[in-house]
């Protein structure tokens, strides 16, 4: 099913925007695993709306739900069952998009697959908002995975033209604006302000890396790490492209160039470069798995843009109002850990029993 992700944990993702409530639902996660729910609450809050000048206005706690699975603060076997709670919804915002598709959503391509039976407010299941409970699985796994001393950081790399400048070694989580350099970051805002006096919006790139990772997780063809992260990644809305290690630039590369050579040190097997990204043949070199991942330009814009009346079928033009983001990059940034933290805690359970 298209909501639903995962082989040894199974994660279900269900609701709408401007539904009741949101939530999900994952199985497979160990008896006995204890869950800081304050941890948990911090990072919701990194993707949650409201929280900074360059995100929607919309304000929602996004505080999880939990309805089972859970005794205390302890998971307990059971499927884990979450939900949040809508409670700043504005559906007469959308009325207006009943037969005019706004360009760049999903507008029309729900209408075409459910022949008007979707929900438009608030871009209905097709809406960012579905990643808070993709951050609340995500959330779980991030802390499981650091359990076993593995860590998923990232930052963001560029908005617009805006580029970051230095390594990503450490997390950036903490930072009012995630970019290694704080100048850069400050940069970006300026870009981010821009579009918005403009009545427009802008995009940007997202790098991760995961570090920590053991040798030999994932498989070959389908089931390689590559296809594992992509599958969880795609599954946030804004998202249009991701490589992994020098991704397209190794194509203007030489072999000699691309190859990372290999050495020993304390006794275990290291490559001098990490053009691969940390993954050969789909399976984990033990390496830093590292990507980096496109993010669109928010479709939602003030200024006139031509659509087409699907009543009528002639064209119109529209110009939206309501509350939406100018650049959804700083709040995805979360919501692409999560799905790296869900897609390799399931690789590593299955490689776990595997082992045993």
């Amino acid at each position: 099913m298209s909501s639903s992700y995962g082989e040894n944990i199974r994660l279900t993702i269900f609701g709408q925007s401007h539904s009741p409530a949101i939530g999900m639902t994952m199985e497979g996660i160990p008896a006995g695993q204890r869950i800081d729910r304050e941890l948990l609450q911090r990072f919701l809050d990194r993707r949650a709306p409201g929280r900074a000048v360059y995100s929607t206005p919309r304000r929602e706690a996004d505080e999880p739900e939990f309805l089972s699975g859970l005794v205390g603060n302890v998971t307990c076997g059971a499927p884990i069952a979450a939900i949040i709670r809508n409670t700043n919804i504005r559906r007469e915002d959308y009325a207006a998009f009943a037969s005019l598709p706004r360009p760049g959503h999903a507008d029309y391509t729900a209408q075409m697959k459910y022949g008007g039976a979707q929900d438009r407010s608030g871009g209905g299941h097709f809406s960012g908002r579905m990643t808070a409970p993709l951050c609340i699985a995500g959330g779980i796994c991030l802390q499981m995975l650091a359990a076993e001393k593995i860590q998923v950081i990232s930052r963001i790399l560029s908005i617009g033209k805006v580029h970051d400048v230095g390594d990503l070694t450490e997390s950036t989580a903490q930072k009012r604006f995630p970019t290694v350099d704080d100048a850069c970051g400050e940069a970006m805002c300026a870009e981010i302000e821009d579009a918005r006096a403009q009545g427009d919006s802008i995009g940007g790139v997202i790098e991760c890396a995961v570090l920590g990772l053991p040798a030999g997780l994932g498989d070959p063809i389908f089931d390689g790490m590559e296809n594992r992260i992509a599958s969880a990644i795609f599954a946030i809305p804004a998202v249009k492209g991701i490589e992994f290690g020098s991704g397209f630039a190794s194509a203007a590369l030489h072999g000699s160039e691309n190859n990372d050579p290999y050495f020993v040190e304390d006794g275990r097997v290291k490559t001098l470069t990490n053009h691969c990204g940390g993954i050969l043949g789909g399976i984990t070199n033990g390496m830093p798995l590292t990507f980096r991942v496109a993010v669109k330009p928010t479709p939602s814009i003030a200024k006139e843009q031509r659509s087409v009346n699907l009543k009528t079928m002639e064209p119109e033009r529209l110009a939206i109002t309501g509350r939406h983001d100018p650049c959804i990059v700083p709040r995805a940034v979360p919501c692409v850990e999560a799905a790296a933290a869900i897609a390799v805690y399931d690789a590593l359970l299955g490689h776990k029993r595997e082992e045993e």
